[in-house]
């Protein structure tokens, strides 16, 4: 994992690009009888300001100068306009079986709005996994987040016991077996690993192979020209990761 890439300048747009990759992915795996599909979850988020795909930058206007209500245009009337809260959308995957439109496993990539306190947060994402428990999907839960609480349905102390420290961690929740999980965890500077994703009893499960796809994502979204090396990483590293993420970076030609 690039930790650069957990800036929420380019998580969202990371997380979007994977979610469809593992689609894409999980379709070219998934045997016959199955169909993996991506949704989007709605909401509309206080928090979030939206901004637009184009920017266009004029001169500064000086202090005490609100251009919309001193300014006027020929031929029309000023009207004031009331902030309206855009929704925010997140993807998220599901593999269904096309008779019957049965929902047997949900793929979730977590995100910082899953992280984040309240109703809308946290608390929604938490409702959804107890969702998945009760209607007995099988749920994958895919954290690449270092910044924030534990929101996977593992218990973070029963994790750490079975897989030691982690920067970020893969975890698995079969249908049927409530006490029960896979994990993975994963070190920083550790390759993000191929995950098997489960399907119905008697199925065979398929595997995904998440640092290809990662790497697919960093390649088309040329974060290499997009993100600023040279600025301090946020989450903070500790020293040991600053200094392989520098070697990692040099060897990379990024820096010199």
């Amino acid at each position: 994992m690039d930790p650069w890439l957990e800036d929420e300048e380019f998580f969202p747009g990371l997380h979007e690009r994977l979610a469809v990759y593992i689609c894409d992915a999980l379709n070219a795996a998934v045997p016959k009888g199955y169909v993996a599909t991506i949704k989007n979850r709605v909401w509309v988020d206080d928090e979030q300001r939206r901004e637009p795909d184009v920017a266009l930058v004029g001169r500064d206007r000086g202090p005490g100068t609100p251009a919309a209500a001193t300014a006027t245009l020929p031929g029309m009337t000023t009207v004031g306009r009331e902030r309206v809260r855009e929704p925010a959308e997140e993807p998220y995957l599901e593999i269904v079986s096309p008779r019957g439109r049965r929902l047997v496993t949900a793929v979730e990539v977590v995100s910082p709005a899953n992280k984040r306190a309240g109703p809308k947060g946290r608390k929604a994402y938490r409702d959804k996994q107890e969702e998945f428990g009760l209607a007995a999907v099988n749920l994958i839960e895919i954290d690449l987040l270092r910044r924030g609480p534990h929101v996977t349905a593992v218990p973070l102390a029963k994790l750490r016991r079975a897989v030691g420290p982690f920067d970020y961690h893969v975890s698995a929740l079969v249908a049927g077996k409530p006490n029960w999980f896979h994990a993975a965890g994963i070190a920083l500077a550790d390759r993000l690993p191929a995950v098997g994703v489960p399907l119905d009893p008697g199925v065979p499960p398929v595997t995904v192979d998440l640092q290809s796809l990662l790497d697919r994502c960093y390649d088309a979204a040329r974060y290499a020209e997009m993100v600023d090396y040279r600025a301090a990483c946020d989450p903070p590293l500790t020293p040991e990761q600053q200094a392989w993420a520098a070697g990692v970076l040099r060897e990379k030609g990024v820096l010199t």
